[in-house]
């Protein structure tokens, strides 16, 4: 896959920005407002919890959307000492409008994101990212399947295009859409990545052949994404023969506030 750049003259990355206001206690300041309503909810200090790695994409001036830390999904690891219980299966569309079954998965090393196409800044350098990882590991039995958190208005045309962008290798690299409520249990179920509409991780997470979470690495920083396409090769390394369990998860770790030793944030 040739490297591609965001065009300088796009108004789509001219006119637009992703930031989260970011303060040393780890809270999203509160926008204040005219409204009375708004002004009784300042009044009783309400504050909403920023997630680590959460990113909320917006225009200029318009709050940041957030989530919740009761909401969120434990922090991921870099690399998991023991793989985790296989993911549960799920059904979403693709980019052609066809039905994805994780289950075409089994046998395959695979790297879930999530992202949304208008996304002015953080998911084009993600997907760059994963672009330059395919291209680098050029092996059938590697995919990436990337999840849509806005899927109004991510439809099949809409990701086929986006993926056109990075000239991308179709079957080894899914985008998907689908209903908002099954996308978020399993990016923050399987993936253990935050997501909600216009919200979204900037991570990487890799499961093995058996779709076992195996650990996970920041897209945005190189030395991480370096890390990354390392614990790819070793789980591609490993023997591809052991049989693949029919269970689904099972033991999937509990929310909670705390941040695991060695996760990479």
């Amino acid at each position: 896959m040739p490297r591609v750049t965001a065009p300088a003259t796009s108004p789509h990355f001219a006119a637009a920005h992703c930031h989260v206001p970011r303060s040393t206690s780890g809270l999203v300041p509160v926008q204040r407002s005219k409204t009375p309503a708004a002004s009784i909810v300042l009044a009783v200090g309400t504050v909403v919890l920023m997630i680590p790695g959460a990113v909320g994409c917006r225009e200029p001036r318009q709050p940041a959307p957030t989530i919740a830390a009761s909401e969120a999904p434990p922090p991921v690891p870099a690399k998991l000492e023991e793989p985790g219980a296989r993911v549960s299966d799920f059904v979403l569309t693709d980019q052609a409008g066809e039905a994805f079954d994780s289950r075409s998965l089994a046998g395959k090393v695979w790297v879930g994101s999530v992202f949304f196409a208008n996304c002015p800044g953080p998911c084009f350098r993600e997907n760059q990212a994963l672009a330059d990882m395919l291209r680098e590991i050029d092996s059938p039995d590697l995919v990436v399947v990337s999840l849509t958190c806005d899927p109004e208005n991510d439809t099949p045309e809409v990701l086929r295009r986006y993926a056109d962008r990075f000239d991308a290798d179709l079957s080894r690299w899914k985008f998907l859409t689908g209903d908002m409520a099954t996308i978020k249990t399993i990016a923050n179920e399987s993936f253990r990545l935050p997501a909600e509409v216009g919200v979204h991780s900037e991570r990487g997470v890799v499961f093995d052949r058996q779709g076992r979470l195996r650990g996970g690495f920041h897209l945005l920083q190189a030395d991480r994404v370096d890390l990354l396409k390392k614990l790819v090769r070793d789980v591609l390394a490993e023997p591809a023969d052991e049989p693949l369990s029919d269970a689904p998860a099972t033991d999937a770790p509990s929310p909670s506030p705390s941040i695991p030793a060695g996760a990479d944030r």
